[in-house]
């Protein structure tokens, strides 16, 4: 007979069971900060106590954030896109406390934190005895309330393909990649095409769907200028450390009048336009050649927002495309000479052999091609998307008129 020294942590094919999980953690570390309390004025801030103050400090600096992020994003928008009757009511009166309490609690915290770090460093040893007692009892008094209404509702309502969709929303968050289950069956190479109900790792593509719901976009809430309120959004992406904020889609279209769409990175943006940078004999500088007109799209999911740019295209200045073409790196640089860009090309191997080649011709100081440089999309429409419960999402429009003056209006989602 053996006995496991730890519990057994449930996995995020459980998620449910896995925030109550996080609250048996936090109830622990609650546990440390009251044992810290009662240890400090009798040893000060020894080794022991630094210890529990660092160990306090690692969960709720991060893994309480984490679990807080897992109501606020996924877990309550879902319950809530999902309950009906009594079911949706409730959600709805719980919500908004449960958001508060999380403020609260993420205030009170600061306080505590600011102390831990003396003690953690062994240069103080004062805790607040009131101030971990209000922490203590919000957090205690907050679990019991989700673990008596919430916790139950989801594992009630919730149906597999929405706890798969928790449960690697939760790993994302993480930066855990979700993997496909151990026991997915294989299908076979000549297994039906399903038409009716797509389905991708076992979940049904009709079931992915997640309810919006963490901020508003009103007319007021905007700027009067798109590119100003493009730039407040923009710092608002950085600020969130939503993925590669500056990547953007770029769309173009050909005289054979079939689209062709591509990820790019924004380079610039002020009042003239947005500034990519490209080989202009690219598929979509051939297109632009034949058509100078684009559409740009960005999404920051993370802020369940979007920004779509539409108008025409020119190329930047040859001043402007040596700046940024001597900004960048040696090896980028080389590889801009070097690729033809969306041309077809024998393997990986002769790719190699032509960057070796310009950069033994080059050396350290390339010039840079004139096949390569700037396109500015001049804005003529933009749209400021913020996604919202039901698919009723908020959608503000900017357009630009004959004398340069831009007109704000809501369009419908």
């Amino acid at each position: 007979m053996s006995n496991t020294l730890m519990d057994a942590a449930p996995g995020f094919d459980q998620p449910i069971a896995m925030l109550k999980h996080c609250h048996d953690k936090i109830r622990k570390q609650l546990a440390t900060l009251q044992s810290l309390l009662a240890h400090l004025p009798a040893h000060g801030a020894d080794a022991a106590a630094q210890q529990a103050a660092r160990a306090v400090q690692k969960y709720f600096n991060t893994a309480a954030h984490l679990h807080h992020a897992d109501e606020e994003q996924d877990l309550l928008p879902m319950l809530e896109s999902t309950a009906t009757g009594d079911d949706l009511e409730l959600i709805r009166t719980l919500k908004p406390q449960i958001l508060e309490q999380h403020q609260q609690m993420d205030k009170d915290w600061h306080i505590l934190n600011s102390q831990l770090d003396r003690i953690a460093a062994g240069s103080g040893a004062e805790l607040s005895a009131d101030g971990v007692e209000r922490f203590v009892q919000a957090y205690t008094a907050h679990m019991a309330m989700e673990e008596a209404n919430v916790a139950p509702m989801a594992k009630r309502l919730f149906s597999a393909a929405q706890m798969a969709i928790f449960g690697e929303a939760m790993q994302r968050r993480r930066g855990i990649v979700p993997m496909p289950p151990v026991d997915a069956p294989a299908v076979p190479v000549d297994a039906p095409v399903v038409t009716a109900a797509a389905v991708a790792g076992g979940i049904a593509l009709a079931d992915l769907r997640l309810d919006y719901g963490r901020a508003s976009l009103s007319e007021e809430d905007t700027l009067a200028d798109p590119v100003d309120q493009f730039t407040k959004w923009f710092g608002e992406a950085m600020k969130a450390q939503v993925n590669e904020p500056n990547a953007m889609s770029v769309a173009t279209v050909g005289e054979d009048g079939r689209p062709s769409s591509r990820i790019v990175l924004i380079k610039q943006y002020d009042p003239r336009g947005f500034t990519w940078y490209t080989n202009y004999n690219s598929q979509k500088g051939r297109q632009l050649a034949q058509n100078g007109h684009a559409a740009l799209l960005f999404f920051w999911p993370e802020l369940e927002r979007q920004v779509r740019i539409e108008g025409s295209v020119v190329q930047t200045s040859a001043e402007e495309s040596d700046k940024y073409f001597y900004s960048r790196p040696l090896k980028s640089q080389l590889a801009a000479i070097a690729s033809a860009q969306s041309a077809p090309v024998a393997d990986r191997a002769a790719l190699e052999a032509q960057f070796a080649a310009v950069e033994a011709a080059s050396g350290d100081k390339p010039q840079r091609p004139a096949h390569w440089g700037g396109y500015r999309l001049v804005p003529e429409r933009i749209e400021f998307w913020q996604g919202r419960r039901s698919r009723f999402h908020d959608r503000i429009v900017y357009t630009r008129q004959v004398d340069g003056s831009w007109v704000k209006e809501r369009i419908q989602p």
